[in-house]
């Protein structure tokens, strides 16, 4: 198959990553197959790894990510995709408490869905500066 900056999944991921970016958590959750799968890396070695199951763990994760980011400033730079995958390049800014700096976070997330169109698994790496 060929690969597509219109797929099916990649309008699925770019949904996703809207929804979180604007704390939809109930969006967000509503794209997740019951036993999703998540890993995040960063190019820091000191960053701790997350490698969660489940809804509830991935949601828990998620929501302490999103909650930090500046909004407005998520952006899906480039995409492609086929029926059942999806690879995204975003950029955000994060901000994690009031007197924090802004960081930079581009990242890239590689989505696989599902025969019902939901998100089984996603990897995301980060670079923050």
């Amino acid at each position: 198959m060929s690969l597509k900056q219109n797929s099916a999944a990649v309008a699925a991921a770019r949904a996703h990553v809207e929804a979180w970016s604007k704390r939809d958590y109930e969006a967000a959750r509503a794209a997740l197959a019951d036993d999703v799968w998540v890993t995040v890396l960063a190019a820091d070695p000191n960053f701790p790894k997350t490698d969660l199951n489940g809804v509830d763990a991935y949601m828990e994760g998620l929501i302490q990510y999103a909650d930090g980011i500046v909004p407005g400033s998520t952006e899906v730079v480039e995409a492609v995709g086929d029926d059942t995958q999806a690879l995204l390049t975003v950029n955000a800014r994060l901000k994690y408490g009031p007197d924090a700096p802004e960081m930079d976070a581009p990242g890239a997330r590689m989505y696989v869905f599902d025969e019902d169109g939901k998100i089984k698994i996603e990897h995301a790496i980060f670079f923050l500066s």
